[in-house]
């Protein structure tokens, strides 16, 4: 990743807090950067949103076309034949990104990792793996990549991290199902979640999702 991400700070003191949110397939860091304002969070809370672009690279299900992806998808089914090189390569870009926020004067316990679809499955890899404490991570639309290697590397310093999880009922990119099966998996391994699912959602984000995201982070980066 060489592209500067794009940062949004609010509030009205220097931030204590940041949220990484990585954007989906072929989208890149001002996708989400219009959702900051609809949060509406309360003035109180200082944070930093940083929004990174992925690498330009090509994708096989897409004919090899060169675009921003956080890794490459092979197949239909996005679970089936997973590009383990570019998922690993994409949580080390995160961790790098951490840092970056360490080196800025915010503690890793006031961090948070977020991603929609693609970058949601980077931000869970990323978040249960890193080995100091985070805020939480939110996931939305999306699934646990190479979930087979969950119980051998999670972190201990995040067993108890907060998790929001959050699906459209009629999601035709990522199948709700393949959510359920991430939720079942992360109960299985000890995480409590938040779970939200949105009625004849399709692969986007609602209004009432956003409503549910501002509380929930709210609660993640409260003051103190």
């Amino acid at each position: 990743m060489t592209d500067t991400p794009l940062v949004v700070e609010t509030g009205s003191q220097v931030p204590d807090s940041c949220v990484i949110w990585l954007h989906g397939l072929g989208a890149d860091g001002y996708d989400f950067e219009p959702i900051v304002p609809e949060l509406g969070l309360d003035a109180d809370l200082n944070i930093r949103f940083v929004f990174p672009h992925a690498p330009m690279i090509p994708v096989t299900i897409n004919q090899g076309f060169v675009m921003r992806a956080w890794y490459d998808i092979r197949e239909n089914r996005i679970e089936a034949e997973q590009d383990e090189t570019g998922i690993r390569e994409s949580a080390k870009v995160v961790s790098a990104l951490i840092e970056e926020q360490v080196g800025n004067g915010i503690a890793t316990d006031r961090i948070l990792l977020a991603g929609f679809s693609q970058g949601g499955a980077i931000a869970l890899f990323s978040a249960l793996r890193y080995q100091q404490q985070l805020a939480g991570v939110m996931v939305l639309s999306s699934y646990m990549p190479l979930s087979s290697s969950l119980a051998v590397e999670k972190s201990d310093a995040n067993r108890d991290i907060p998790i929001f999880l959050a699906h459209g009922s009629d999601d035709p990119v990522v199948p709700v199902d393949l959510a359920y099966s991430t939720r079942g998996q992360l109960e299985q391994q000890g995480y409590s979640l938040v779970w939200k699912e949105y009625p004849g959602m399709p692969h986007s984000v609602s209004a009432q999702e956003i409503s549910d995201i501002a509380e929930w982070l709210q609660q993640a980066l409260a003051p103190g």
